[in-house]
């Protein structure tokens, strides 16, 4: 047994190399699916592969011997997909790690279908696939990136269509590989350059048609999350019409072929115009339209008397004016009249009820001291001082009834 390592007593490096051997030892075999990147047949015995994760940008080395490389029946090839039974091995000397294998099959292609079907569902039900993610195309678009194969038919397809659709139009094309073990990584860093770019509006990824094996980039899981992660617009044209890829179910949307995706993306520039000269003649017609109504709104409104002669309504409301007043005057008068012999008739009715009237007439209105009216003689006293109020005004008397008089 040895020590654990500590700052006083460290393992040398030949002690930590024996351990982690000894810890991989112990995993045993396992079968590992993957893609093969690399194939060397180097020597007469040992064949070299280096196998890729057909999801992630992984590889491990794998060795094995030539009889088990070249079974009869099997057919070993860049970018084909296998399963491998091998045991993990790690070379102490070098440090390395590399898989050692003992037995190889080949995927077949009801086996690669069966493994896309099984990433569509898993990606679907993240919500990869929803049409609520789908963002709707720029209309005519400046700038156009493109993922491409270089110098291949979907290139020229989809470039030679847009500029006939579209002269103006202008293109930053990613030549990318579009097949084999490298062309997911490939296409997914072209994606992010372009999607890096703020010029770009919209950007196609564009392939040619080609077997279920040429075109299983186009299904890689890795590629597709990059679509789905893009904050730009992507169109696929992957293979024919009958194709169908993962790419095409997460990109926003789906072309049948690279000229049908420069047909979706790039408006036809004699069709633009003829709808564009459709619409002026519809407003021209609008326009022309409105104002004949609004010219015979005004003509007939200018035919109202109130503007055809407007001195004939002010003369016709002067002569009511001039009626009004008269008619004004007269009642007034007539009302002073009236007020005035009520004001005479009630100076006459005030006058002839007034006490002082009937002092004129020759009566006088005795009182006590105290104001009060004298209507009784014998409620007056001997001696007591009155006051008789004539016409002329009045007079102190006072009370003598020995004589008679007072």
């Amino acid at each position: 047994m040895t020590a654990p390592s500590s700052p006083e007593a460290p393992w040398p490096v030949r002690t930590v190399a024996r351990k982690v051997a000894e810890w991989i030892g112990r995993l045993g075999e396992v079968w590992v699916e993957g893609q093969i990147a690399q194939l060397s047949r180097r020597g007469a015995a040992t064949v070299f592969l280096t196998l890729r994760d057909p999801a992630a940008d992984l590889s491990v080395p794998v060795t094995c011997s030539r009889d088990v490389a070249d079974r009869p029946g099997l057919e070993l090839t860049e970018g084909a997909r296998v399963i491998v039974r091998a045991r993990p091995d790690y070379y102490i000397a070098r440090g390395s790690f590399s898989l050692r294998a003992t037995e190889i099959r080949a995927v077949g292609l009801g086996e690669l279908l069966a493994r896309i079907e099984r990433i569509r569902r898993l990606l679907a039900a993240e919500g990869l696939f929803d049409a609520a993610r789908k963002r709707p195309l720029p209309f005519a678009p400046a700038l156009v990136g493109v993922v491409t194969g270089k110098d291949s038919a979907a290139e020229r397809d989809v470039l030679v269509t847009a500029r006939r659709r579209w002269p103006a139009i202008r293109f930053a094309v990613h030549h990318s590989l579009v097949q084999g073990p490298s062309a997911a990584a490939s296409v997914i860093d072209g994606l992010r350059r372009l999607d890096a770019d703020p010029e770009v509006e919209v950007i196609i990824i564009a392939r040619g048609g080609g077997s279920v094996e040429d075109l299983l980039p186009f299904s890689d899981e890795g590629l597709v999350r990059a679509i789905a992660a893009c904050r730009t617009p992507v169109v696929t044209a992957v293979g024919h019409e009958t194709d169908t890829t993962l790419v095409d179910h997460v990109a926003d949307v789906r072309a049948a072929t690279p000229t049908d995706a420069a047909h979706r993306v790039v408006p036809e520039i004699g069709e633009q115009r003829r709808l564009v000269d459709g619409l002026r003649a519809r407003a021209r017609h609008l326009l022309a339209a409105r104002l004949e109504q609004q010219e015979r709104w005004l003509d007939s409104v200018r035919t109202r008397p109130a503007l055809a002669a407007p001195q004939r309504l002010l003369e016709g409301r002067a002569d009511d004016v001039l009626a009004l007043r008269t008619r004004a005057r007269r009642t007034l008068t007539h009302r002073l009249e009236s007020a005035e012999r009520d004001l005479e008739h009630a100076r006459a009715r005030v006058a002839a009820l007034s006490p002082a009237a009937t002092l004129e007439r020759g009566y006088a209105v005795v009182q006590r001291a105290d104001g009060a009216l004298v209507r009784d003689p014998a409620a007056v006293g001997d001696d007591e001082r009155l006051t008789v109020r004539v016409a002329g005004g009045r007079l102190p008397v006072r009370v003598d009834r020995q004589d008679g008089a007072s």
